[in-house]
């Protein structure tokens, strides 16, 4: 990657909900001095709009791109080191802007919780990505980095307690208020959508190990129906995002050259309580669907401020070992669709550029490509905690 080129990070998609968000969030948080960025969209007016609203600092450009236009994208992967991207569903929108990204050396985050985008992106653009030096990281928000980063400094801790790592970790999602992202259902939307033109694609999808690059790892347990956690001594139920987060977990370990063993089982639920209650409440959580039905949240829409300041989350993660359950946690201020999520992208932008300068090019995980660092940075600034239990 070109460490010449002026912009640190463009914002693409600055004037949608979540990308003012981000910018709200950079805003507050960094001076111009520190990260020299830009916001980009298809309409000026509407980004014009956004930097009053938000009394953005006029050093800010603003960047006219047209997502349908591939030299739009290529004048804007020229201008900057990395592209922050809220526009999705990627599988629609996001196609044109990987290619320039891997063509031209320049790094790449994005929201992305579409699998079978992710493995077409992955089988076309890897070798491409590796030869310029593009670092391209999927799943930066809260799918999946709660989840990929918490396996991650689970699996180190383990090692620090007792030599070596777990080969079966457990997430469980003990608390989470807030509203589902519009985008996280579009995108759910547009999967469905491609699965009617292209049956294989449930393949993909069906497999949690389709983002390991042929790697085929052991059957994994049951997470589709409620079961009894005997450790906990609590009921869990199927969590709706577990498809995605697992699928970046064990290419996370694939990446590190299986860090955390060939034989890693992992699962991820949420608890829904003790005895009968908790029975009944998994069966409740295991027959609906969170994100679609007609009551499914728009894109663009999203809650208001005082919601997604109430909002918040906590996961649990067990390493199941021979010395017993060695557990961490992985907890956020905020709503996680929104409020965590425009901070957690943010500063994987800014960990990439400024913390990660030798790591080489291709496409990654939050915890293959930032580990432990955008962990510091997260506690840091955009309000996570990751602590022992």
């Amino acid at each position: 990657m070109s460490f010449e080129k002026e912009l640190d990070f463009v914002v693409y998609g600055a004037s949608g909900f979540t990308g003012k968000l981000v910018v709200e969030y950079i805003n507050s948080q960094y001076s111009f001095n520190e990260i020299k960025w830009a916001m980009a969209g298809r309409n000026l007016e509407k980004l014009a709009q956004v930097k009053n609203d938000l009394n953005i600092d006029d050093s800010v450009e603003l960047i006219e791109v047209d997502s349908n236009n591939l030299d739009s994208i290529n004048r804007l992967t020229q201008k900057t080191k990395c592209i922050l991207t809220t526009v999705g569903p990627y599988q629609l929108y996001g196609n044109d802007i990987v290619k320039s990204c891997a063509e031209s050396g320049t790094d790449y985050v994005d929201l992305c919780g579409e699998p079978g985008w992710m493995h077409k992106m992955i089988n076309e653009y890897s070798t491409k990505a590796s030869e310029t030096g593009a670092r391209i990281v999927f799943s930066c928000g809260f799918d999946s980095i709660p989840f990929d980063l918490g396996v991650l400094f689970l699996q180190n801790e383990v090692k620090n307690q007792i030599g070596k790592t777990a080969n079966k970790v457990r997430a469980r999602v003990r608390k989470m208020e807030g509203e589902f992202s519009g985008g996280t259902a579009a995108s759910f939307g547009a999967t469905m959508a491609s699965l009617r033109s292209n049956p294989d694609l449930l393949n993909v999808l069906a497999n949690p190990f389709s983002l390991a690059e042929g790697f085929q790892g052991p059957q994994q347990e049951n997470d589709t129906k409620p079961i009894y956690d005997e450790d906990l001594g609590m009921w869990v139920a199927p969590f709706f995002m577990a498809p995605i987060n697992t699928k970046n977990v064990h290419r996370s370990n694939m990446l590190l050259g299986h860090m955390y063993g060939e034989e890693f089982l992992y699962n991820e639920m949420w608890i829904s309580g003790p005895g009968d209650e908790g029975k009944e409440v998994a069966k409740m959580i295991a027959s609906s669907n969170p994100i679609g039905g007609e009551d499914a949240p728009k894109p663009g829409e999203g809650p208001s401020r005082e919601s997604r300041e109430k909002g918040h989350y906590d996961v649990l993660f067990c390493a199941d070992t021979e010395d017993g359950v060695i557990r961490v946690s992985v907890s956020g201020d905020m709503d996680p669709g929104y409020g965590s999520t425009s901070k957690m992208i943010t500063e994987s932008a800014i960990c990439l550029v400024k913390d990660c300068q030798d790591l080489k090019g291709g496409i990654y995980t939050p915890a293959a490509s930032m580990g432990l660092k955008l962990v510091k940075r997260l506690e840091e600034n955009a309000g996570l905690t990751f602590a022992k239990e």
